[in-house]
């Protein structure tokens, strides 16, 4: 169970499932998953998929792994230059 004070990852799982007409049980046979829990924490933003799980989702849905989970790219884009700006 989830706390109250847990932070969600944003992401664009369910956006991109939907675009292609995948229900979640479609998306963890394709994935060869036992069932759909692990499908429906990531889409929550509970968890993260691993590396290859991210490029076999970003497959699936025919995009790229970074635009599942843009937000976050753009937070970890201003939170390494910041730290850029004060190392270099």
């Amino acid at each position: 169970m989830r706390k109250n004070n847990a932070k969600l990852i944003s992401n664009c799982l369910r956006k991109y499932r939907r675009a292609r007409g995948l229900t979640q049980k479609d998306v963890a046979r394709v994935l060869r998953l036992h069932s759909t829990s692990l499908i429906s924490r990531w889409e929550k933003g509970i968890s993260l998929p691993n590396t290859t799980n991210a490029f076999r989702l970003a497959v699936v849905y025919r995009t790229m792994a970074d635009a599942l989970f843009i937000d976050l790219v753009r937070q970890l884009k201003d939170e390494i230059r910041k730290n850029e700006a004060r190392v270099l």
